[in-house]
Parts: C-alpha cells; sequence; structure tokens
C-alpha cells in the first residue's frame, strides 16, 4: 500500500511598511504572467524569527530599513500559490529610510506608496483574507490596529 507524503504548510510573512498613513504594494508578477499587488514579504526560513524574516526580506525586496516591528495578524485560512499551501503571519512597521527600489525584478515589477484606505487591485491573496478576515470580525482600521499594536522590535 503506497503511503501518502504529508506536505505541511509553508508559513509565509507579509510586512505592512507605513509611512504616515501610507502603505508599501509590490506589482507582482506571477509565473503565468497576471500581475497583483502585494506587500514586501518571503518564506520564514528554518530558526529565524517572524521579526527577523521581516526585516530580511524587506531589505532584499525593497532596500528599505524599517523600524518599530509589531505583530499584526495572520491568514485564518490557508491558500495556494503553484501546489503549495500557504498560511501567513502579518508584520507591521515604520518606514525608517532608503528609497523603495524593485531589488527582485523577475518576482516585482516596482515598488508604490499608497494611501491605506484605497489600496489598488487586485490584491494578493493573503491580503485579500487578511482584509476579509478584519471586515468579518468588524475590526477597527487597520492603521488604527498598527498603532496600537505592542512594538516587539525597534531597529
Amino acid at each position: 500500500m503506497a503511503s501518502k507524503k504529508s506536505s505541511r504548510p509553508i508559513i509565509g510573512v507579509g510586512v505592512l511598511v507605513w509611512r504616515d498613513k501610507q502603505l508599501l504594494l509590490g506589482k507582482r508578477i506571477s509565473d503565468d504572467h497576471s500581475v497583483c499587488w502585494q506587500f514586501p514579504g518571503g518564506h520564514l526560513e528554518n530558526d529565524e524569527t517572524v521579526t527577523g524574516c521581516a526585516e530580511r526580506e524587506v531589505l532584499e525586496e525593497t532596500g528599505l530599513k524599517i523600524k518599530a516591528l509589531r505583530h499584526l495578524s495572520f491568514t485564518d485560512k490557508t491558500f495556494l500559490v503553484g501546489s503549495q499551501q500557504y498560511i501567513t503571519l502579518f508584520v507591521s512597521c515604520d518606514y525608517k529610510s532608503g528609497e523603495a527600489q524593485a531589488l527582485e525584478p523577475d518576482k516585482c515589477e516596482m515598488w508604490q506608496w499608497f494611501d491605506y484606505r484605497q489600496l489598488p487591485i487586485p490584491l494578493f491573496q493573503p491580503i485579500e483574507i487578511l482584509i476579509a478576515q478584519r471586515s468579518e470580525s468588524h475590526q477597527e482600521d487597520i492603521h488604527a490596529t498598527h498603532r496600537a499594536a505592542q512594538v516587539l522590535l525597534s531597529t
């Protein structure tokens, strides 16, 4: 009897980088050439903290330095990218310095700042899930949640 190989979800980290009341989003290029808007982020590596992953991914993808990192939320619903199942942890932080650059042009065409109340569409699926979860639970706006969250890493 052949056994099924168990596949665990991959942990992704999405980073909400705030500059005043604006969020940084990148124009994501998918393998199928479709486009959507995403936060900086990536895979949590072995022995890496969530905030450490957030800092690393933002620097690698955008060249920006960030500060005042906070745990914000997580997706309560898994989603698929290709054949991989993901769950996403969201970290919220403040912009510290630098100019956003597309340092991984094969994955992200450009970075742009948007008013958090007027995000572009379409959004990357984990962001859509986050927004839907917040709406279902009648939570206050995301900027107020960011400001109220405890700073875990000040850098």
